[in-house]
Parts: C-alpha cells; structure tokens; sequence
C-alpha cells in the first residue's frame, strides 16, 4: 500500500481556516474604504467652508474666497480659532440692520416718538411766527447795554535808577586803571586773555574810589552799603566784552543787574567792544554779606577764579 507523504494537516482543518480567511480579507477591503470615504468627506467639508479673521478681529465663515469681508484677512482651521468675545462673533448682517431699524434709540426713532409725545400732551410747538421789529429794537445799543466799566490804569514802568556823576577826569581815570593793575600784585584777581587775543578782566578794591562813589550815590537819594570792587577789561585786539559777573561766597550768590548803577556800572569806555585804545573801566558794589578778606569765588561768563580781595 502507497502512502502518500503530506504536510500533516488535516483537509478538514485546511477548509475551515481557508473559510475564515475570506470574511477577513471582506472586512479589512470595507474599511479601508470607508476610511478613504471619510477623508474624502472630510476634505470636500473642509472646503466647503473658509474660517478668518479681518484686521478689526471679527472673524468670518463664508463658502468662497469671493465672500470674504476684508483684505489681508488671515484663513485659519477649526482648530486654530481662539477663544472669542462676543463682539467678535460673526451675526447675520440681516439680524443687525433688523436690531438698528427698532432700536429705540435711534435718531430715525426717536422723531416719531417725540412728536406722539408731544401730540398726547396737547402741546405740539407752532410754527415760529417771523420777528417783528419794535420801537426798542431799533434803540441804539448805547441806550439799552450799559457801558462798560473802565479799564484800570496801567502801572507805569518804574522809573531808570539815575547814573552817578562821578566827574573823574582823564588823569583820575588813568589813576584808576593803575591802582587796579598794580593791585594784583598783593590781591591778583585776573582773567587772563583768552589764547592771548581775548579781552583780559581784573578786578581790585580802591577805598578812594569806593568814599567817591558813595558821596555821588547819596547825592542822588541812595545810599550805597556794600563793598565796592573796580573792574578793568583790555585787549590787544577789539574784542566783544561783557560784563556778565557772578560773586559766590558760602551759600550766597550775587550777581549785578548791569542797568542798576547802584550795582554795576561803567566809568569809562563802552560794554560791548573793548580795542586797545579803547579798554573799559568800571565798578561793582557788592551785598554787605559779602566778605573782601575771606574767599570768593569769582565768575565771569563759563569762567571762574577765587580770590581774597582784601589782602
């Protein structure tokens, strides 16, 4: 007898698995179509739709790109929409003209409304009746407005301090200019020139000078109180000068109002230009809390130099 070698499975066994095989194969072919189905779906849902926002945050859904409210609009996902206040969310445009047509507080409204208020009232406005003109409207104004209070005086400016006579002549000037050149050997208060070309200032303390000016002063009425300080400016070349001094002692600060002769004023020569035949000489009259015999600090313009005036 032949025996026939074989795989050692049962033929009854082979027909049962290879009957479960093809329900199988059925299901897993359904599935994947139903998958691609779904993307289909999803892909013809999606586009059947646009979800963006405008520049002004409002965000619109709209079937075409056509129907888009606004330019440089930004298209989004479902899921890249951000939580949203309710002024932002989308509304028919028919909804909102509809609200507006009833609002009660329409000016379009609220004509009607007042007018049946004032029909119910029983006092309907008339029509304006045109203006008659009377006897007292063709009475002149001064007839019927008072005038108009009159305005107060205006303040006069104060009066310019009076300069001072002095009656120096030129030999007394020459003097002067002398006594403070020479005065800077035992009390130097000097600006020098400025690169040589620059108006050069000194200054010195003359107790001749200083009796003069307060006799001139009192002549006039004012009494002078302070120390008084002589000021010499020279120049090899003409040169713009200004007398702008400022005299710091402690925590006090004087500076000369150079239109008040009681405080600052000129002897010879002229503020503005000093050349070399024209040097200017002047004085100064310092508060009486200004002490010559201790330090001063002495400004002249963005310059500084201390000093003890009184040796």
């Amino acid at each position: 007898m032949r025996v026939r070698k074989g795989s050692g499975v049962d033929p009854i066994m082979r027909r049962c698995r290879a009957s479960f095989r093809f329900p199988a194969l059925l299901v897993s072919l359904v599935a994947g179509a139903l998958a691609v189905v779904g993307l289909v779906a999803h892909a013809d849902s999606a586009r059947a739709s646009l979800i963006g926002f405008c520049p002004d945050g409002s965000m619109f859904i709209v079937q075409h790109a056509e129907a888009i409210p606004c330019r440089d609009a930004k298209l989004v996902e479902a899921d890249e929409v951000p939580p949203l206040r309710s002024q932002f969310l989308p509304r028919p445009y028919a909804w909102e003209v509809h609200q507006r047509r009833n609002d009660p507080y329409n000016p379009y409204n609220l004509i009607d409304s007042a007018r049946q208020a004032r029909t119910l009232q029983g006092s309907e406005s008339p029509e304006p009746r045109p203006r008659t003109e009377n006897a007292a409207d063709r009475s002149s104004p001064s007839e019927t407005t008072p005038a108009p209070p009159p305005l107060p005086p205006v303040a006069a400016a104060p009066p310019r301090p009076q300069s001072l006579d002095l009656a120096l002549g030129e030999q007394e000037l020459r003097d002067l200019a002398l006594i403070v050149d020479l005065a800077q050997e035992r009390a130097p208060a000097t600006f020098a020139a400025d690169g040589g070309a620059g108006p050069a200032l000194r200054l010195a303390r003359s107790a001749a000078f200083e009796s003069r000016l307060r006799d001139a002063s009192a002549r006039t009425g004012r009494a002078l109180a302070g120390p008084v300080l002589l000021f010499s400016a020279t120049s090899s070349q003409p040169r713009a000068f200004y007398p702008n001094l400022t005299f710091v002692q402690g925590h006090r600060a004087f500076h000369p109002d150079i239109a008040d002769p009681g405080q600052l004023g000129v002897i010879s020569g002229r503020i503005g230009t000093v050349a070399p035949d024209a040097p200017l000489l002047g004085y100064t009259v310092l508060p009486e809390h200004l002490d010559l015999a201790s330090p001063i600090d002495i400004y002249w313009d963005d310059r500084r130099l201390t000093a003890k005036l009184t040796p």
